[in-house]
């Protein structure tokens, strides 16, 4: 037992060899855990002075917090999609889902489907500051990624649902998006003799909005990013990274901080902050965009609704004071391809987002600290981002649709 040779000699050692030992962060969170309750244990038989106690303790805590942000974030290769028991993969169930999500008729006028505002060719986001939206209408919100949106446990910039079954009606219905009325479109979908048999032999029974979305999101789990070099890295294969992605993945980890945020397999923490990212001065002006802005936050019973000029982000759903412009942290995963950045798009380039997290973040945001990254480790995070983060290409193609 670590009590039983507990001394004051070897205060010093006991509290560096858990360090030095190379034990993994949970092994020496356990043994300086006993340390310090062995430690109290000799303090009340005298053995050990109150005063060394104390240090003990502060030394201890100071290791216990310093192991806690190392495991704050770390990064893990793809292994499997998560998948909801209430609707279970089936190959017949994802080519439907996948015919729905370049069907137009999902959309009020016939010109819009999913893949309007999610194109295969661009990692499955649109390649505007502002998603794209029903005619005479504004959007206010960047268009997300799909890729790997089976991982991520908030959808949609604010958060307001947490299934891919919920998300897919949203657009569908919102006014300045697709702007079609569901009623409708279980009965357009019914007067299509394909469907009605997929829907039959998937489902078992007649097209609804329901299954519609149980089909939508089975195909939006398949969009995964595999097989990019930082996955191969993890698994073990030193030789996938070049010298500057690998310097760039420290920097990521290390001084860059960057995946205290962004970790895990999806590159995300499943998160909200508040980094106040500038406004996007192209639409500040802009009056479709404004009546956009005043109208989700008459929905989501927002008092002031008509004096907004900016997005709440998620204190429309929380109605938190700390939520205010808190936006999802967003996954990394094939991020060369996703550009625009940030919720409102203000970003164009890497170059931008990196220089924005460097600085600290936005005006009084209480995030994020300046960094004081270099030019070359500037240069070699961003190759990090690009060559590592980028995944084999998925080769979705347009179905046929009946």
């Amino acid at each position: 037992m670590l009590r039983n040779r507990c001394r004051p000699k070897t205060m010093s050692s006991l509290i560096l060899v858990p360090i030095r030992s190379g034990l993994r962060g949970c092994d020496r969170f356990f043994l300086l855990k006993e340390l310090l309750l062995n430690c109290g244990q000799k303090n009340r038989s005298g053995i050990i002075s109150g005063l060394a106690c104390r240090y003990v303790i502060v030394v201890v805590i100071s290791v216990v917090l310093s192991v806690a942000n190392v495991f704050a974030g770390h990064l893990e290769p793809f292994k499997s999609v998560p998948v909801p028991k209430a609707n279970p993969q089936t190959a017949e169930k994802i080519e439907l889902g996948k015919k729905l999500f370049f069907d137009r008729r999902l959309s009020g006028d016939g010109t819009m489907s999913c893949a309007t505002c999610h194109m295969p060719e661009l990692a499955f986001s649109d390649g505007q500051d502002i998603s794209l939206s029903y005619p005479t209408t504004r959007n206010w919100r960047n268009s997300p990624t799909l890729i790997n949106v089976a991982f991520q446990r908030y959808l949609f910039w604010d958060g307001r649902v947490e299934t891919l079954e919920d998300q897919a009606l949203f657009p569908m219905m919102s006014a300045f998006e697709m702007n079609k009325n569901l009623d409708y479109l279980e009965e357009q979908i019914r007067q299509v003799p394909e469907y009605v048999a997929a829907f039959k032999k998937v489902f078992n029974r007649e097209p609804d909005r329901e299954r519609i979305a149980m089909a939508l999101a089975a195909f939006e789990r398949t969009l995964i990013s595999v097989n990019s070099p930082l996955d191969r890295f993890l698994k073990g294969d030193e030789k996938a990274l070049s010298d500057d992605v690998g310097k760039g993945m420290d920097i990521f980890k290390g001084k860059g901080r960057c995946v205290q945020c962004h970790g895990g397999v999806n590159l995300g923490d499943n998160k909200f902050y508040a980094l106040n990212v500038p406004e996007n001065a192209a639409l500040e002006n802009d009056p479709r965009v404004t009546a956009t802005v005043r109208f989700v936050g008459k929905v989501y019973h927002y008092k002031d609704y008509r004096s907004l000029k900016e997005d709440p982000g998620r204190y429309l759903i929380t109605k938190n004071k700390k939520d205010w412009k808190a936006f999802r942290t967003p996954t990394l995963r094939e991020v060369s391809r996703t550009a625009p950045y940030m919720h409102n798009g203000v970003f164009n380039t890497l170059e931008e987002v990196i220089d924005f997290f460097d600085a600290g973040g936005g005006q009084g945001n209480h995030v994020l600290k300046p960094l004081g990254l270099s030019a070359d480790e500037k240069r070699c995070l961003k190759a990090f981002l690009v060559e590592a983060l980028a995944g084999e290409e998925l080769g979705i193609k347009v179905p046929d649709l009946p």
